[in-house]
């Protein structure tokens, strides 16, 4: 059976266990970043989820990692670069990427094809390479709608595509990152017919503000009815959908494990906060364990987003960024 086969369905509990260990041992052997770190810290030989080791984000910005299994990649995903230095994703089969973000938008979201997809992702539209802008404009030739289009400055021609959506009997999404969303609501456009999905971040063009108080704003000034929040990031390919509870939730191939802030190696319950892991198995052929740099909390399948680590933070995560 293809990896595909195995890793787009429902698991339970036990099965995505026995799944996650399986791509374990298969990165450990074929994905040599990550056997060098799991061989560093002695855990070649994980026997549930919670032992497997979860590789820090970090890496992502100096090494290419990448399965030994394929010859070239076929794309490479960089990040935002707001922190700093851009981080490199080189997706070996943008199929698996393209498979994941589609059945995922469908089941939270809805079909493409009955839809006008509007993207205001101006920053990642300009800098290039983004996961992000790959994903939407996948969606939107797959709505094939021509009404359907990125936005990059002209927020005043969206009440047109927003009136002929309705008269079209499409139902219009808007997929855009904080600012570009905020910026709409000086143009007093309404919302109220439309699903609006945020993809978080200012990149330092407005002041951060809480995502309580980002939604709250966008839904009194855009009188927005369904809102929603993507986390989702360039070294993942997969994605997880919040509404108003602010609680994410990823397909069957996703999982989010919270890790000790102090004792990053270890596994922390469910209701407590530290950082977050990630079990992305869509990323079989790179690394599907990551330790990333957010801090939230776990409640059964979701989980809530609290920040990012700060340095403070950091105390007894040495062995993290050595």
């Amino acid at each position: 059976m293809e990896w595909r086969d195995k890793i787009f369905k429902n698991h339970s509990i036990q099965e995505f266990e026995d799944l996650a260990l399986e791509v374990f041992r298969y990165q450990l052997t074929h994905c040599e970043v990550y056997s060098d770190y799991a061989n560093a810290l002695g855990k070649i030989n994980p026997s549930n989820l919670s032992e497997i080791p979860f590789l820090p984000i970090s890496f992502y910005k100096s090494r290419k990692i990448i399965s030994n299994t394929f010859i070239e990649h076929e794309c490479v995903f960089k990040s935002s670069g707001t922190q700093g230095e851009r981080s490199s994703h080189y997706v070996a089969d943008t199929d698996m990427y393209k498979h994941s973000f589609d059945s995922t938008y469908r089941s939270f979201i809805g079909n493409p094809e009955d839809q006008t997809i509007i993207g205001l992702l101006p920053n990642y539209v300009e800098q290039g390479d983004s996961s992000l802008v790959y994903m939407v404009n996948s969606l939107i030739e797959n709505s094939n709608n021509n009404e359907s289009q990125f936005f990059l400055s002209e927020l005043d021609q969206l009440q047109e595509v927003v009136s002929k959506s309705q008269n079209m009997g499409k139902q219009l999404v808007v997929i855009g990152v904080a600012y570009s969303l905020l910026d709409l609501c000086a143009l007093g456009i309404n919302l109220s017919n439309a699903i609006v999905i945020e993809t978080g971040g200012m990149k330092g063009r407005r002041k951060e503000m809480s995502k309580e108080e980002l939604h709250s704003k966008l839904i009194k000034e855009l009188n927005i009815n369904r809102l929603y929040s993507e986390y989702g990031m360039t070294e993942l390919l997969s994605q997880a959908y919040c509404t108003k509870d602010l609680q994410f939730q990823g397909p069957p191939w996703m999982r989010v494990l919270i890790r000790d802030l102090y004792d990053p190696l270890s596994i922390i319950g469910d209701e407590k906060r530290g950082g977050i892991n990630i079990v992305d198995l869509a990323n079989v052929f790179g690394c599907s364990f990551i330790a990333t740099e957010d801090t939230g909390i776990k409640y059964g399948d979701k989980f809530q987003l609290m920040g990012r680590i700060e340095k403070s933070d950091l105390r007894g995560c040495n062995l993290l960024v050595e």
